[in-house]
């Protein structure tokens, strides 16, 4: 088969990964592979085709400023990718994340439609069923289920100065449903029974969560602790790739201030800045691309939390579990589902002390069960090379 993924980044961020990974077992398994990517330019297995340039990114950013037209942006440089499909005649198409500001909507759904590729759509988040926004839960808006409008996040990611949900809604609709042969898969039953109550109800869903490569994230010794002198602490550690209150920096600090003295919180991802800004009992690590680092980080601490308060699936968990660490995380999305009563436990947003008792609680419990537990549920459940056959099942389905 010959298969081309398309996402907004290549080999980075969770998506990234992803689309870097699942061309890895294409490759493996006597396939060819190629990715189409917005914005940045990492090393890849698969062959790259860059959409546009940061003129035309910066452009799509400009229009969806004033007119509240994410995805409706890039149509030189859509125009372009489809001309290379055309000349590449990939067997199916993998679709991931269409946000972001590098691809038209409009002039790929179009040719989709007309050119009756298959195609596999990854959903990481809500914005293909909303007029704006990627997720909406916050606020426990409704309007996506019959028809959006007056968007309360229009000045919200993908922030505009306007309004335009209405028309967004409703031209997604008529350009998402319009491919004959269009599947999706989701990593998170939450997101699934989103879907199943949006417009594109009547698309074939496949339910797989994500993997990770459980070689590189697995239980380890390191000397990480001594180096940031804090080995006679017990570390709680966050990770994310940008802090903000999305992801619980106000939370963390909150919680910092209510544990003892025997505690160091330690959060991954932060800016320079804000590692400055964080009080004296929560060490700041700018972000790294470096996953042994991120390994031992894992592997060293007592437990990971995330408080998040807007995710799918977070991948940090299951890195986490992965490394043999216990995860506490909000009772947001589809983040429970990484874990179960022997690996983890759930906290309603925004309860601090809930988080407080959480931690306390599996400190209380034997640490060399609760790894080993956590290690065996990775192994069963998240092993990457296992997750990514599974699209390579569903492009063989799609392509037959």
């Amino acid at each position: 088969m010959k298969i081309l993924q398309i996402n907004s980044v290549v080999n980075s961020t969770s998506t990234g990964r992803i689309a870097e990974d699942i061309g890895r077992v294409l490759l493996a398994n006597g396939n060819e592979s190629y990715i189409a990517f917005g914005k940045g330019n990492r090393p890849s297995a698969s062959k790259l085709t860059r959409i546009g340039n940061n003129f035309t990114v910066a452009t799509h950013v400009v229009k969806t400023r004033l007119m509240d037209k994410h995805g409706f942006g890039s149509y030189k440089a859509t125009k372009k990718l489809i001309k290379q499909i055309e000349k590449l005649q990939p067997d199916a198409i993998g679709l991931h994340n269409l946000h972001g500001y590098y691809i038209n909507i409009e002039v790929l759904f179009n040719y989709l439609s007309e050119s009756k590729i298959p195609a596999l759509w990854t959903l990481f988040d809500c914005w293909a069923f909303t007029g704006h926004c990627s997720y909406f839960d916050d606020i426990n808006c409704l309007k996506w289920k019959s028809h959006c409008h007056e968007c309360p996040k229009y000045r919200k990611y993908p922030a505009a100065w306007v309004d335009n949900s209405f028309n967004n809604f409703t031209l997604k609709k008529a350009l998402f449903t319009s491919p004959a042969n269009i599947q999706l898969i989701v990593h998170s039953h939450w997101l699934a029974n989103l879907v199943k109550q949006s417009f594109l109800k009547d698309l074939p869903i496949h339910i797989t969560p994500s993997g990770v490569d459980i070689e590189v994230f697995k239980p380890q010794n390191s000397t990480i602790l001594k180096k940031n002198q804090i080995e006679d602490k017990r570390v709680i550690l966050g990770c994310a790739n940008l802090w903000d209150n999305r992801k619980g920096l106000k939370d963390v600090i909150k919680l910092s201030s209510v544990l003892g003295d025997e505690y160091k919180v330690v959060i991954i991802g932060v800016s320079n800045k804000q590692k400055h800004e964080l009080p004296p009992n929560v060490l700041g690590i700018e972000r790294t691309e470096s996953t042994q680092q991120l390994a031992e980080w894992y592997s060293a601490a007592d437990v990971f939390i995330n408080p998040t308060r807007q995710d799918n699936f977070p991948t940090t968990n299951i890195e986490a579990l992965a490394c043999g660490t216990p995860v506490i995380t909000y009772n947001t999305g589809g983040s429970p589902e990484a874990i179960d009563k022997l690996t983890g436990i759930v906290v309603e947003k925004g309860d601090i002390n809930g988080l407080k008792i959480a931690i306390e609680t599996i400190g209380s419990q034997d640490r060399k069960t609760i790894r080993k537990n956590c290690r065996e549920r990775a192994l069963k459940l998240f092993n990457k090379d296992d997750r990514f056959m599974d699209y390579l099942k569903l492009y063989e389905g799609l392509v037959k």
